[in-house]
């Protein structure tokens, strides 16, 4: 791994509880991991498991990767933000983004309405908030009256944007510190790179399977892909790389309700593109042509298959030196 260069890890496995991987994520630096990355679907919540890992793992950095806009007041996810950047100073990083309709409305009861909008003035009000200033404004899609941190962070953490397309990410590259995307190739990354020039941090999980049964990869990642790139925002970001035709069968059967049908009409190459699979070694050179496009920071979710237990994949895809 070239000196700086950074490899991030995806918290919570999918193999064990948060209680049961502290042996694991305390061996994460050791390894060769810079960074630990959490996520909040329906699972773990996207700040515990970083706090655990802050006293588990001193010195990665720790980020969320990402906590949705929608789902929290603004008040209260600046006051969840200060609380991981006073127990890690200088090592977190808050992803947010505008998450989907099932996450916001259909399971946490909230307001999916202008996404791009409302990730936007969230991320005006935390610069702010964060900093220590007190906050009275009307944003387009809030208003925030007198709201002051207690106690705002030394060091305010870095914000990062989950972005898939230009106006996105140009938002992320004008006003964050950097941009998240996911479910992309590495030669992907090259037309993500273009939208936010060469200097802001590009962050992206990769779901690896370290297993060299391919059919029973592509099995399992078409399950998951069809999950994904049915979302509006994900069908819109493929389109917009280029795979709208490629995508048209699986769409339309998947909206006709026939989901074996949508399966099946995923193609082997378009799972191979968008899922690191095969050994160890073939995993990790996999993942270093994503950083060669432009990728700055791979965050590995790695996917049991099988043969290979998840704890075992960590540690064989864990960065070599060069």
């Amino acid at each position: 791994m070239a000196t700086g260069a950074r490899w991030g890890m995806t918290l919570p496995f999918s193999d064990r509880t948060l209680a049961g991987s502290r042996e694991l994520v305390a061996e994460l630096p050791k390894l060769g991991y810079t960074d630990v990355w959490s996520a909040e679907v329906n699972g773990a919540d996207g700040f515990v498991p970083l706090a655990l890992t802050a006293e588990w793992a001193p010195g990665v950095r720790l980020g969320s990767a990402i906590v949705p806009v929608s789902t929290r007041g603004p008040g209260l996810l600046a006051m969840s933000a200060a609380t991981l950047a006073d127990l890690a100073p200088g090592r977190f990083v808050l992803g947010i983004g505008a998450s989907s309709p099932v996450i916001v409305e259909g399971w946490n009861a909230g307001e999916f309405v202008k996404p791009f909008a409302r990730t936007r003035d969230t991320l005006r009000f935390l610069k702010a908030a964060l900093s220590g200033e007190k906050v009275t404004e009307r944003y387009e899609t809030f208003e925030v009256r007198g709201f002051r941190l207690e106690r705002a962070p030394e060091t305010p953490p870095r914000i990062v944007l989950a972005a898939l397309r230009p106006r996105m990410l140009h938002l992320a590259a004008a006003e964050a510190d950097g941009a998240i995307t996911n479910w992309l190739s590495p030669q992907d990354v090259r037309k993500v790179r273009a939208e936010i020039g060469p200097d802001v941090e590009l962050i992206a999980r990769l779901f690896v399977c370290v297993s060299e049964d391919a059919a029973r990869v592509r099995e399992l990642a078409r399950r998951m892909l069809a999950g994904y790139l049915t979302v509006p925002a994900y069908a819109a970001f493929h389109e917009w790389l280029g795979r709208g035709e490629t995508l048209r069968p699986m769409r339309e059967a998947w909206a006709a309700g026939d989901r074996k049908a949508a399966l099946r009409a995923i193609p082997d190459e378009l799972v191979d593109a968008l899922v690191v699979h095969g050994d160890a070694a073939t995993c990790r050179a996999r993942i270093r042509e994503y950083v060669e496009n432009g990728l700055t920071t791979p965050v590995l979710a790695p996917i049991p298959v099988g043969e290979v237990p998840l704890e075992r994949a960590v540690r064989d895809l864990a960065p070599v030196e060069d």
